[in-house]
């Protein structure tokens, strides 16, 4: 029987649809197994470099060829922390649902990532599915190893010691400074790579603030025991430092990691990393506690983890160094730089070009300069504004001196820096201050 011209094309167009390759595809299997889907781009988690890839990503291919794997329900801006510690921000101000900085349109999976084969472009959740990619992105951050000091977590049960590295335990470094009576206040630096190495010592330079302010300085003893062999890894920086402490009367011990707490005695043991073995207890009133960090444990013994278990990344264009399909952004990368928000703004806008070349079968050709900053608050109204950059030699974007203390950087820091990461990061909109520095200092750096 001849079908008519009309039903022609309508068959025609119901088989278009069925071959056409969907931007998500599920794939239904037998044996109770769940369905799988795939996407050309997924992005392992929902923090500042993910948010910002999948943003641009977006732009990139279409929000629906997009999926990000996230099971936090919260999105934190984690640099505001050290203020909350301090009392001067509120961890509620910090934050934001996921649900509300997830890009429109792009899928949130919300589980947490429980294998990557890299081999099979697959990724498997907490929940059991199965999805698979063309283009991956890592941006899994790290994990924080409370545990790893005897005694802790538990000591947080105590009064008198907290960390602004944890959402549960940074209201505990504020309850803590507002009680200080008299005697030792800690604060301390693992031995491990962190996230924003400045925060160990911003703490102890609040607190000094606020005990001048509330009149108990001088009942106070502020101890800042170090892992590193410097103050800071800048020598720019680490000299203007190194004067505030001489001038504030603050005690630094270098090479001093903290390995237990005695919160019932309220006693902190610290090795001395130059004569292992060797210990000193010291008594605290007040502990800020910088927890040992490492890679996501998912990453450790993966294809595309490095020995010591970080995302194996090529340190100028972000691209993996043995799957040229996946790419690392932030924190879980071994990029030999600071782990902060602002290298995740410089490391996007690199990122960002790199995917570009590769799905167009090019070469990369723009590189990151391992550009970080580390806006280092010394009180309640001042910040040095550390800017680096892989060589550990000063990248900076003012035309002025930065390793001096100013007003004006801590508004930056307590105002301007919250809404440029909420409204221009996370929008995939802001890539660092790289493209105004040459304005700034009039096109001579």
């Amino acid at each position: 029987m001849a079908v008519s011209g009309l039903r022609r094309q309508h068959l025609l167009w119901m088989w278009v649809q069925r071959v056409r390759e969907p931007s998500v595809c599920r794939f239904h299997v037998t044996g109770g197994q769940q369905s799988k889907e795939h996407y050309k781009v997924l992005v392992l988690g929902g923090g500042s470099g993910g948010i910002a890839m999948s943003a641009r990503m977006k732009r990139k291919v279409g929000a629906e060829n997009v999926a990000v794997v996230e099971p936090s329900e919260m999105h934190y801006y984690q640099p505001l922390w050290t203020l909350v510690g301090a009392g001067a921000k509120s961890v509620k101000g910090s934050g934001r649902p996921t649900a509300s900085v997830v890009p429109s349109g792009v899928k949130w999976i919300k589980s947490h990532v429980q294998e990557i084969n890299p081999d099979k472009n697959t990724v498997r959740t907490g929940d059991g599915k199965e999805i698979s990619y063309k283009y991956l992105i890592v941006a899994l951050g790290l994990q924080l190893h409370y545990e790893k000091i005897k005694g802790l977590p538990e000591a947080f049960e105590h009064p008198g010691i907290g960390s602004n590295y944890s959402v549960q335990t940074v209201n505990k470094t504020w309850a803590a400074l507002q009680n200080f009576k008299e005697g030792n206040a800690v604060f301390s630096f693992p031995n491990t790579p962190v996230k924003c190495a400045g925060a160990p010592q911003k703490i102890m330079y609040l607190s000094d603030a606020y005990m001048r302010k509330t009149g108990k300085r001088s009942k106070a003893n502020i101890i800042y025991n170090t892992s590193l062999p410097v103050l800071f890894g800048v020598k720019k920086y680490a000299d203007a430092l190194w004067e505030i402490v001489k001038k504030r009367d603050l005690q630094v011990n270098l090479r001093h990691n903290l390995i237990e707490v005695r919160a019932d005695r309220r006693e902190a043991v610290f090795e001395k990393l130059d004569s292992p073995g060797e210990t000193v207890t010291v008594e605290y009133e007040m502990l800020h506690v910088t927890p040992p960090m490492g890679p996501p444990e998912v990453l450790k013994g993966n294809p595309l983890a490095d020995e010591a278990g970080w995302l194996d990344v090529d340190k100028n264009v972000l691209q993996h160094k043995r799957y040229p399909n996946v790419f690392g952004i932030g924190d879980c990368t071994n990029l030999p730089t600071s782990k902060t928000a602002a290298a995740v703004a410089g490391q996007s806008a690199v990122l960002d070009r790199t995917i570009s070349k590769v799905m167009k079968n090019g070469q990369p050709d723009k590189k990151y300069d391992g550009y970080t900053s580390c806006p280092l608050v010394t009180s309640y109204n001042t910040v040095i504004l550390a800017e680096f950059d892989y060589n550990l030699e000063p990248l900076e974007t003012f035309p002025i001196d930065q390793s001096k203390e100013r007003r004006i950087m801590y508004h930056m820091k307590a105002d301007l820096m919250p809404h440029l990461y909420w409204h221009g990061l996370l929008r995939g909109l802001w890539g660092g201050p790289g493209p105004y520095r040459k304005l700034m200092h009039l096109g001579m750096k």
